[in-house]
Formats: structure tokens, C-alpha cells, sequence
């Protein structure tokens, strides 16, 4: 099997309203999508949302990187996936969203040429996955209503985005806690807005409040303080920003500094290296979440499918879509409430409605 021709499109998708985390506000979701297609007529489709706070790549960076990786895959054989992502990673180091595109759109057709859904084609099995939902950074009234919203609903985990000061951040998940009760857990997400003073003033103070983990309290590179974080406070912590690859995870492991990983393939570069961080997490004894950007769900069936396939994964944030304004996607997962039902057809088992397609700016690579 040959590849044959690779498309490049702007992902567009309209978010219902602006969403606000610490390191900024998101207006839209600027995804890519990668459509590989093969001398065997069997097609790959993968999905990039590029988080320039986060992974360093804009929609415009990440298609312009996505057309020089096209051409080096143009003739090559799309089963030998390592093969592909080595002479991507070789010839344009960096890039994790733009490869994870590739990435899924590989895995995507070879579990298709294999005729297994993509959790089966990684080894596992189809098992119960439950989302939590976010809920963005706003005034303690608002954060309020959204969590009574989401609580009613029959969420099993509220995610709340922190990040702002110590006392505001305190006041939000008093309010929070005090208007849904004891019961829900709620996981915090400071996305690295506190310092090591700030988070260890509010992970003390909320620390009795049944919270779950707090993820990336401070800077990514901080890894000391992380340690000295989960040392002092009596909430669990977990990396995001600060675990990127294989080689994040062998440090965050020798360092014992976070209880938690949570793994996203947008930011890891795809399932290959996922499955390294999984691995090194496992012989640990560092549960994991998959988490996700701001995917359609495209992609978060392949992050599904993912969390399906490694026993490893105990959490879920996989709401990403919950925001869209429209869904361009057929096929794939379904949620019922928070219940996450995965495909039974073969590869993701998800794809894009070519009525939404035909509106998008594309490029073809022969």
C-alpha cells in the first residue's frame, strides 16, 4: 500500500461563546484536518487543534508545517507508521499538534485496512468512559449556574478552570461547593496561572472540599515547585502543560512530581507517543486522563478510542465539543449525558460531512 495523495484543510468550527481559561480567551476553534488517501482506496482521516498558549502553533503555522510533512509522505507505505512519524519528526522537530493530525490519520487507515475499530487495532477492548464538563473562568455567580447546570444534567465530575489569584480562585470553589453540596467531585485546572505561593494557599484552602486533583498549578518548566506543591498540599496533582512527550514523562516520574498525567494527542504529537507516556505512567503507577483542546469529534473519538484501549486511563475529559456551535461530524462517539458510547466500524469510525467540507479552504498534495 501506497500513499497517494494527502488534503490539507482549514477546520473551522463557531464555539457557542468565548471560552476563558489563565492564559487567554479562545474565540473559535482554528482546527486542521489531514485526509490521507491510498493506492488501495482506503482513506485516513486525522484532526489537529492547534492551542497557540499551550503548544506553540496557530491554525496558519500548523497548515503551513502540515504541507511540508504531506510532501515527505507522498509514495511512502501509510502501515509502517513509525516509519512516517520518525522522517516527520527528523525533518521538522517540534509540532506535536500538526503531527498528531498525521498521526491519527495513520492509525486511523491501518486499523481500516485491518477491519478493526481503532480500540481493538491498539489492543483493547470496548469498556465504560465517562466525560466530566468544563466550566470556564467567570465570576463566582456565573461559575455557579454553570455548575448547577452541568450537576443537573447527571455529571459525575465538575471541571472547574482557576488560574486568576488566590482569593478569587478560593471564592469561585466556595461558591461552587456550596451550591451543588458535598457529593460531585470537582477537578481544578489552574492552567499555570498561580505561582508555588498561590497554589499552595489555595490547594490548602479548597483542600477539604472534595477536589478531585488540581492540574498544572504553575509554569511547565517548573518541575521542582510542582514537587514542592504536591509535597505541602493534600490535593493531588496533575501535569498538563508540563508533559508534552516520553521524555516529559521519565522526568515528572524520576522528579515523583505530580500523582496524575493527563495526556492529550494534540500535545503529545499523536497516539505513538501516547502510548509511550501510558507505558512509562503505568510502570509507575501514574494513572492518567485523556484530555483533549478543542476538538471536534473526530478527534475525541480517536482520544476515546485511545482511553479504551489502555486500562491505565482513568479519567476522561472529553467535552471539547460541548462548546460547538455546530457538529460537522457523522459517525463517531455519542454521548448519553456523560456516558460515552464508542464506534463499532472499523478505524475511528468517524469523519466529516463533506456539505461542511466543501465550504473549507483546502490544499492537495500529490
Amino acid at each position: 500500500m501506497r500513499i497517494t495523495q494527502i488534503t490539507l484543510y482549514r477546520y473551522d468550527i463557531p464555539l457557542k461563546a468565548p471560552i476563558a481559561i489563565s492564559l487567554g480567551t479562545i474565540e473559535n476553534a482554528r482546527n486542521i484536518l489531514v485526509e490521507i488517501q491510498t493506492d488501495e482506496s482506503i482513506t485516513g482521516w486525522g484532526e489537529g487543534s492547534p492551542f497557540w498558549m499551550i503548544v506553540g502553533e496557530t491554525q496558519a503555522s500548523s497548515l503551513a508545517a502540515a504541507n511540508d510533512m504531506a510532501r515527505l509522505l507522498i509514495g511512502r507505505d501509510p502501515l509502517d507508521i513509525e516509519g512516517c512519524l520518525t522522517a516527520l519528526i527528523r525533518y521538522l522537530p517540534g509540532h506535536p499538534t500538526t503531527r498528531s493530525a498525521f498521526d491519527m490519520a495513520l492509525y486511523d487507515l491501518a486499523a481500516k485496512a485491518a477491519r478493526m475499530p481503532l480500540y481493538q487495532f491498539l489492543g483493547g477492548s470496548k469498556r465504560s468512559l465517562v466525560t466530566d464538563e468544563t466550566i470556564y473562568i467567570n465570576t463566582p455567580e456565573r461559575m455557579v449556574e454553570d455548575a448547577l447546570r452541568i450537576q443537573e444534567k447527571g455529571a459525575e465530575a465538575i471541571k472547574v478552570k482557576l488560574g486568576t489569584n488566590l482569593h478569587d480562585d478560593i471564592d469561585r470553589i466556595a461558591a461552587i461547593r456550596k451550591a451543588i453540596g458535598d457529593q460531585t467531585p470537582i477537578r481544578t485546572d489552574a492552567n499555570q496561572g498561580w505561582d508555588v505561593v498561590t497554589a499552595t494557599g489555595v490547594l490548602r484552602a479548597i483542600g477539604d472540599w472534595n477536589v478531585q486533583y488540581c492540574e498544572q498549578p504553575i509554569k511547565r518548566h517548573d518541575i521542582t515547585g510542582l514537587r514542592q506543591i504536591r509535597r505541602t498540599t493534600t490535593v493531588p496533582i496533575m501535569a498538563d502543560e508540563s508533559l508534552f512527550d516520553a521524555t516529559d514523562a521519565i522526568r515528572l516520574v524520576r522528579e515523583e512530581a505530580v500523582d496524575y498525567f493527563n495526556i492529550k494527542l494534540s500535545k503529545s504529537g499523536g497516539i505513538f507517543e501516547a502510548l509511550k507516556i501510558n507505558a512509562i505512567a503505568e510502570a509507575a503507577g501514574v494513572p492518567c486522563m485523556i484530555g483533549c483542546m478543542s476538538e471536534s469529534r473526530l478527534a475525541l473519538t480517536a482520544n476515546a478510542h485511545f482511553a479504551a484501549a489502555r486500562q491505565n486511563i482513568r479519567f476522561c475529559d472529553l467535552d471539547g465539543c460541548f462548546e460547538h456551535a455546530e457538529d460537522p461530524v457523522y459517525g463517531g462517539i455519542a454521548y448519553s449525558g456523560y456516558q460515552i458510547e464508542l464506534p463499532d466500524a472499523p478505524g475511528i469510525g468517524a469523519e466529516v460531512d463533506s456539505a461542511f467540507l466543501a465550504k473549507a479552504e483546502r490544499t492537495t498534495i500529490r
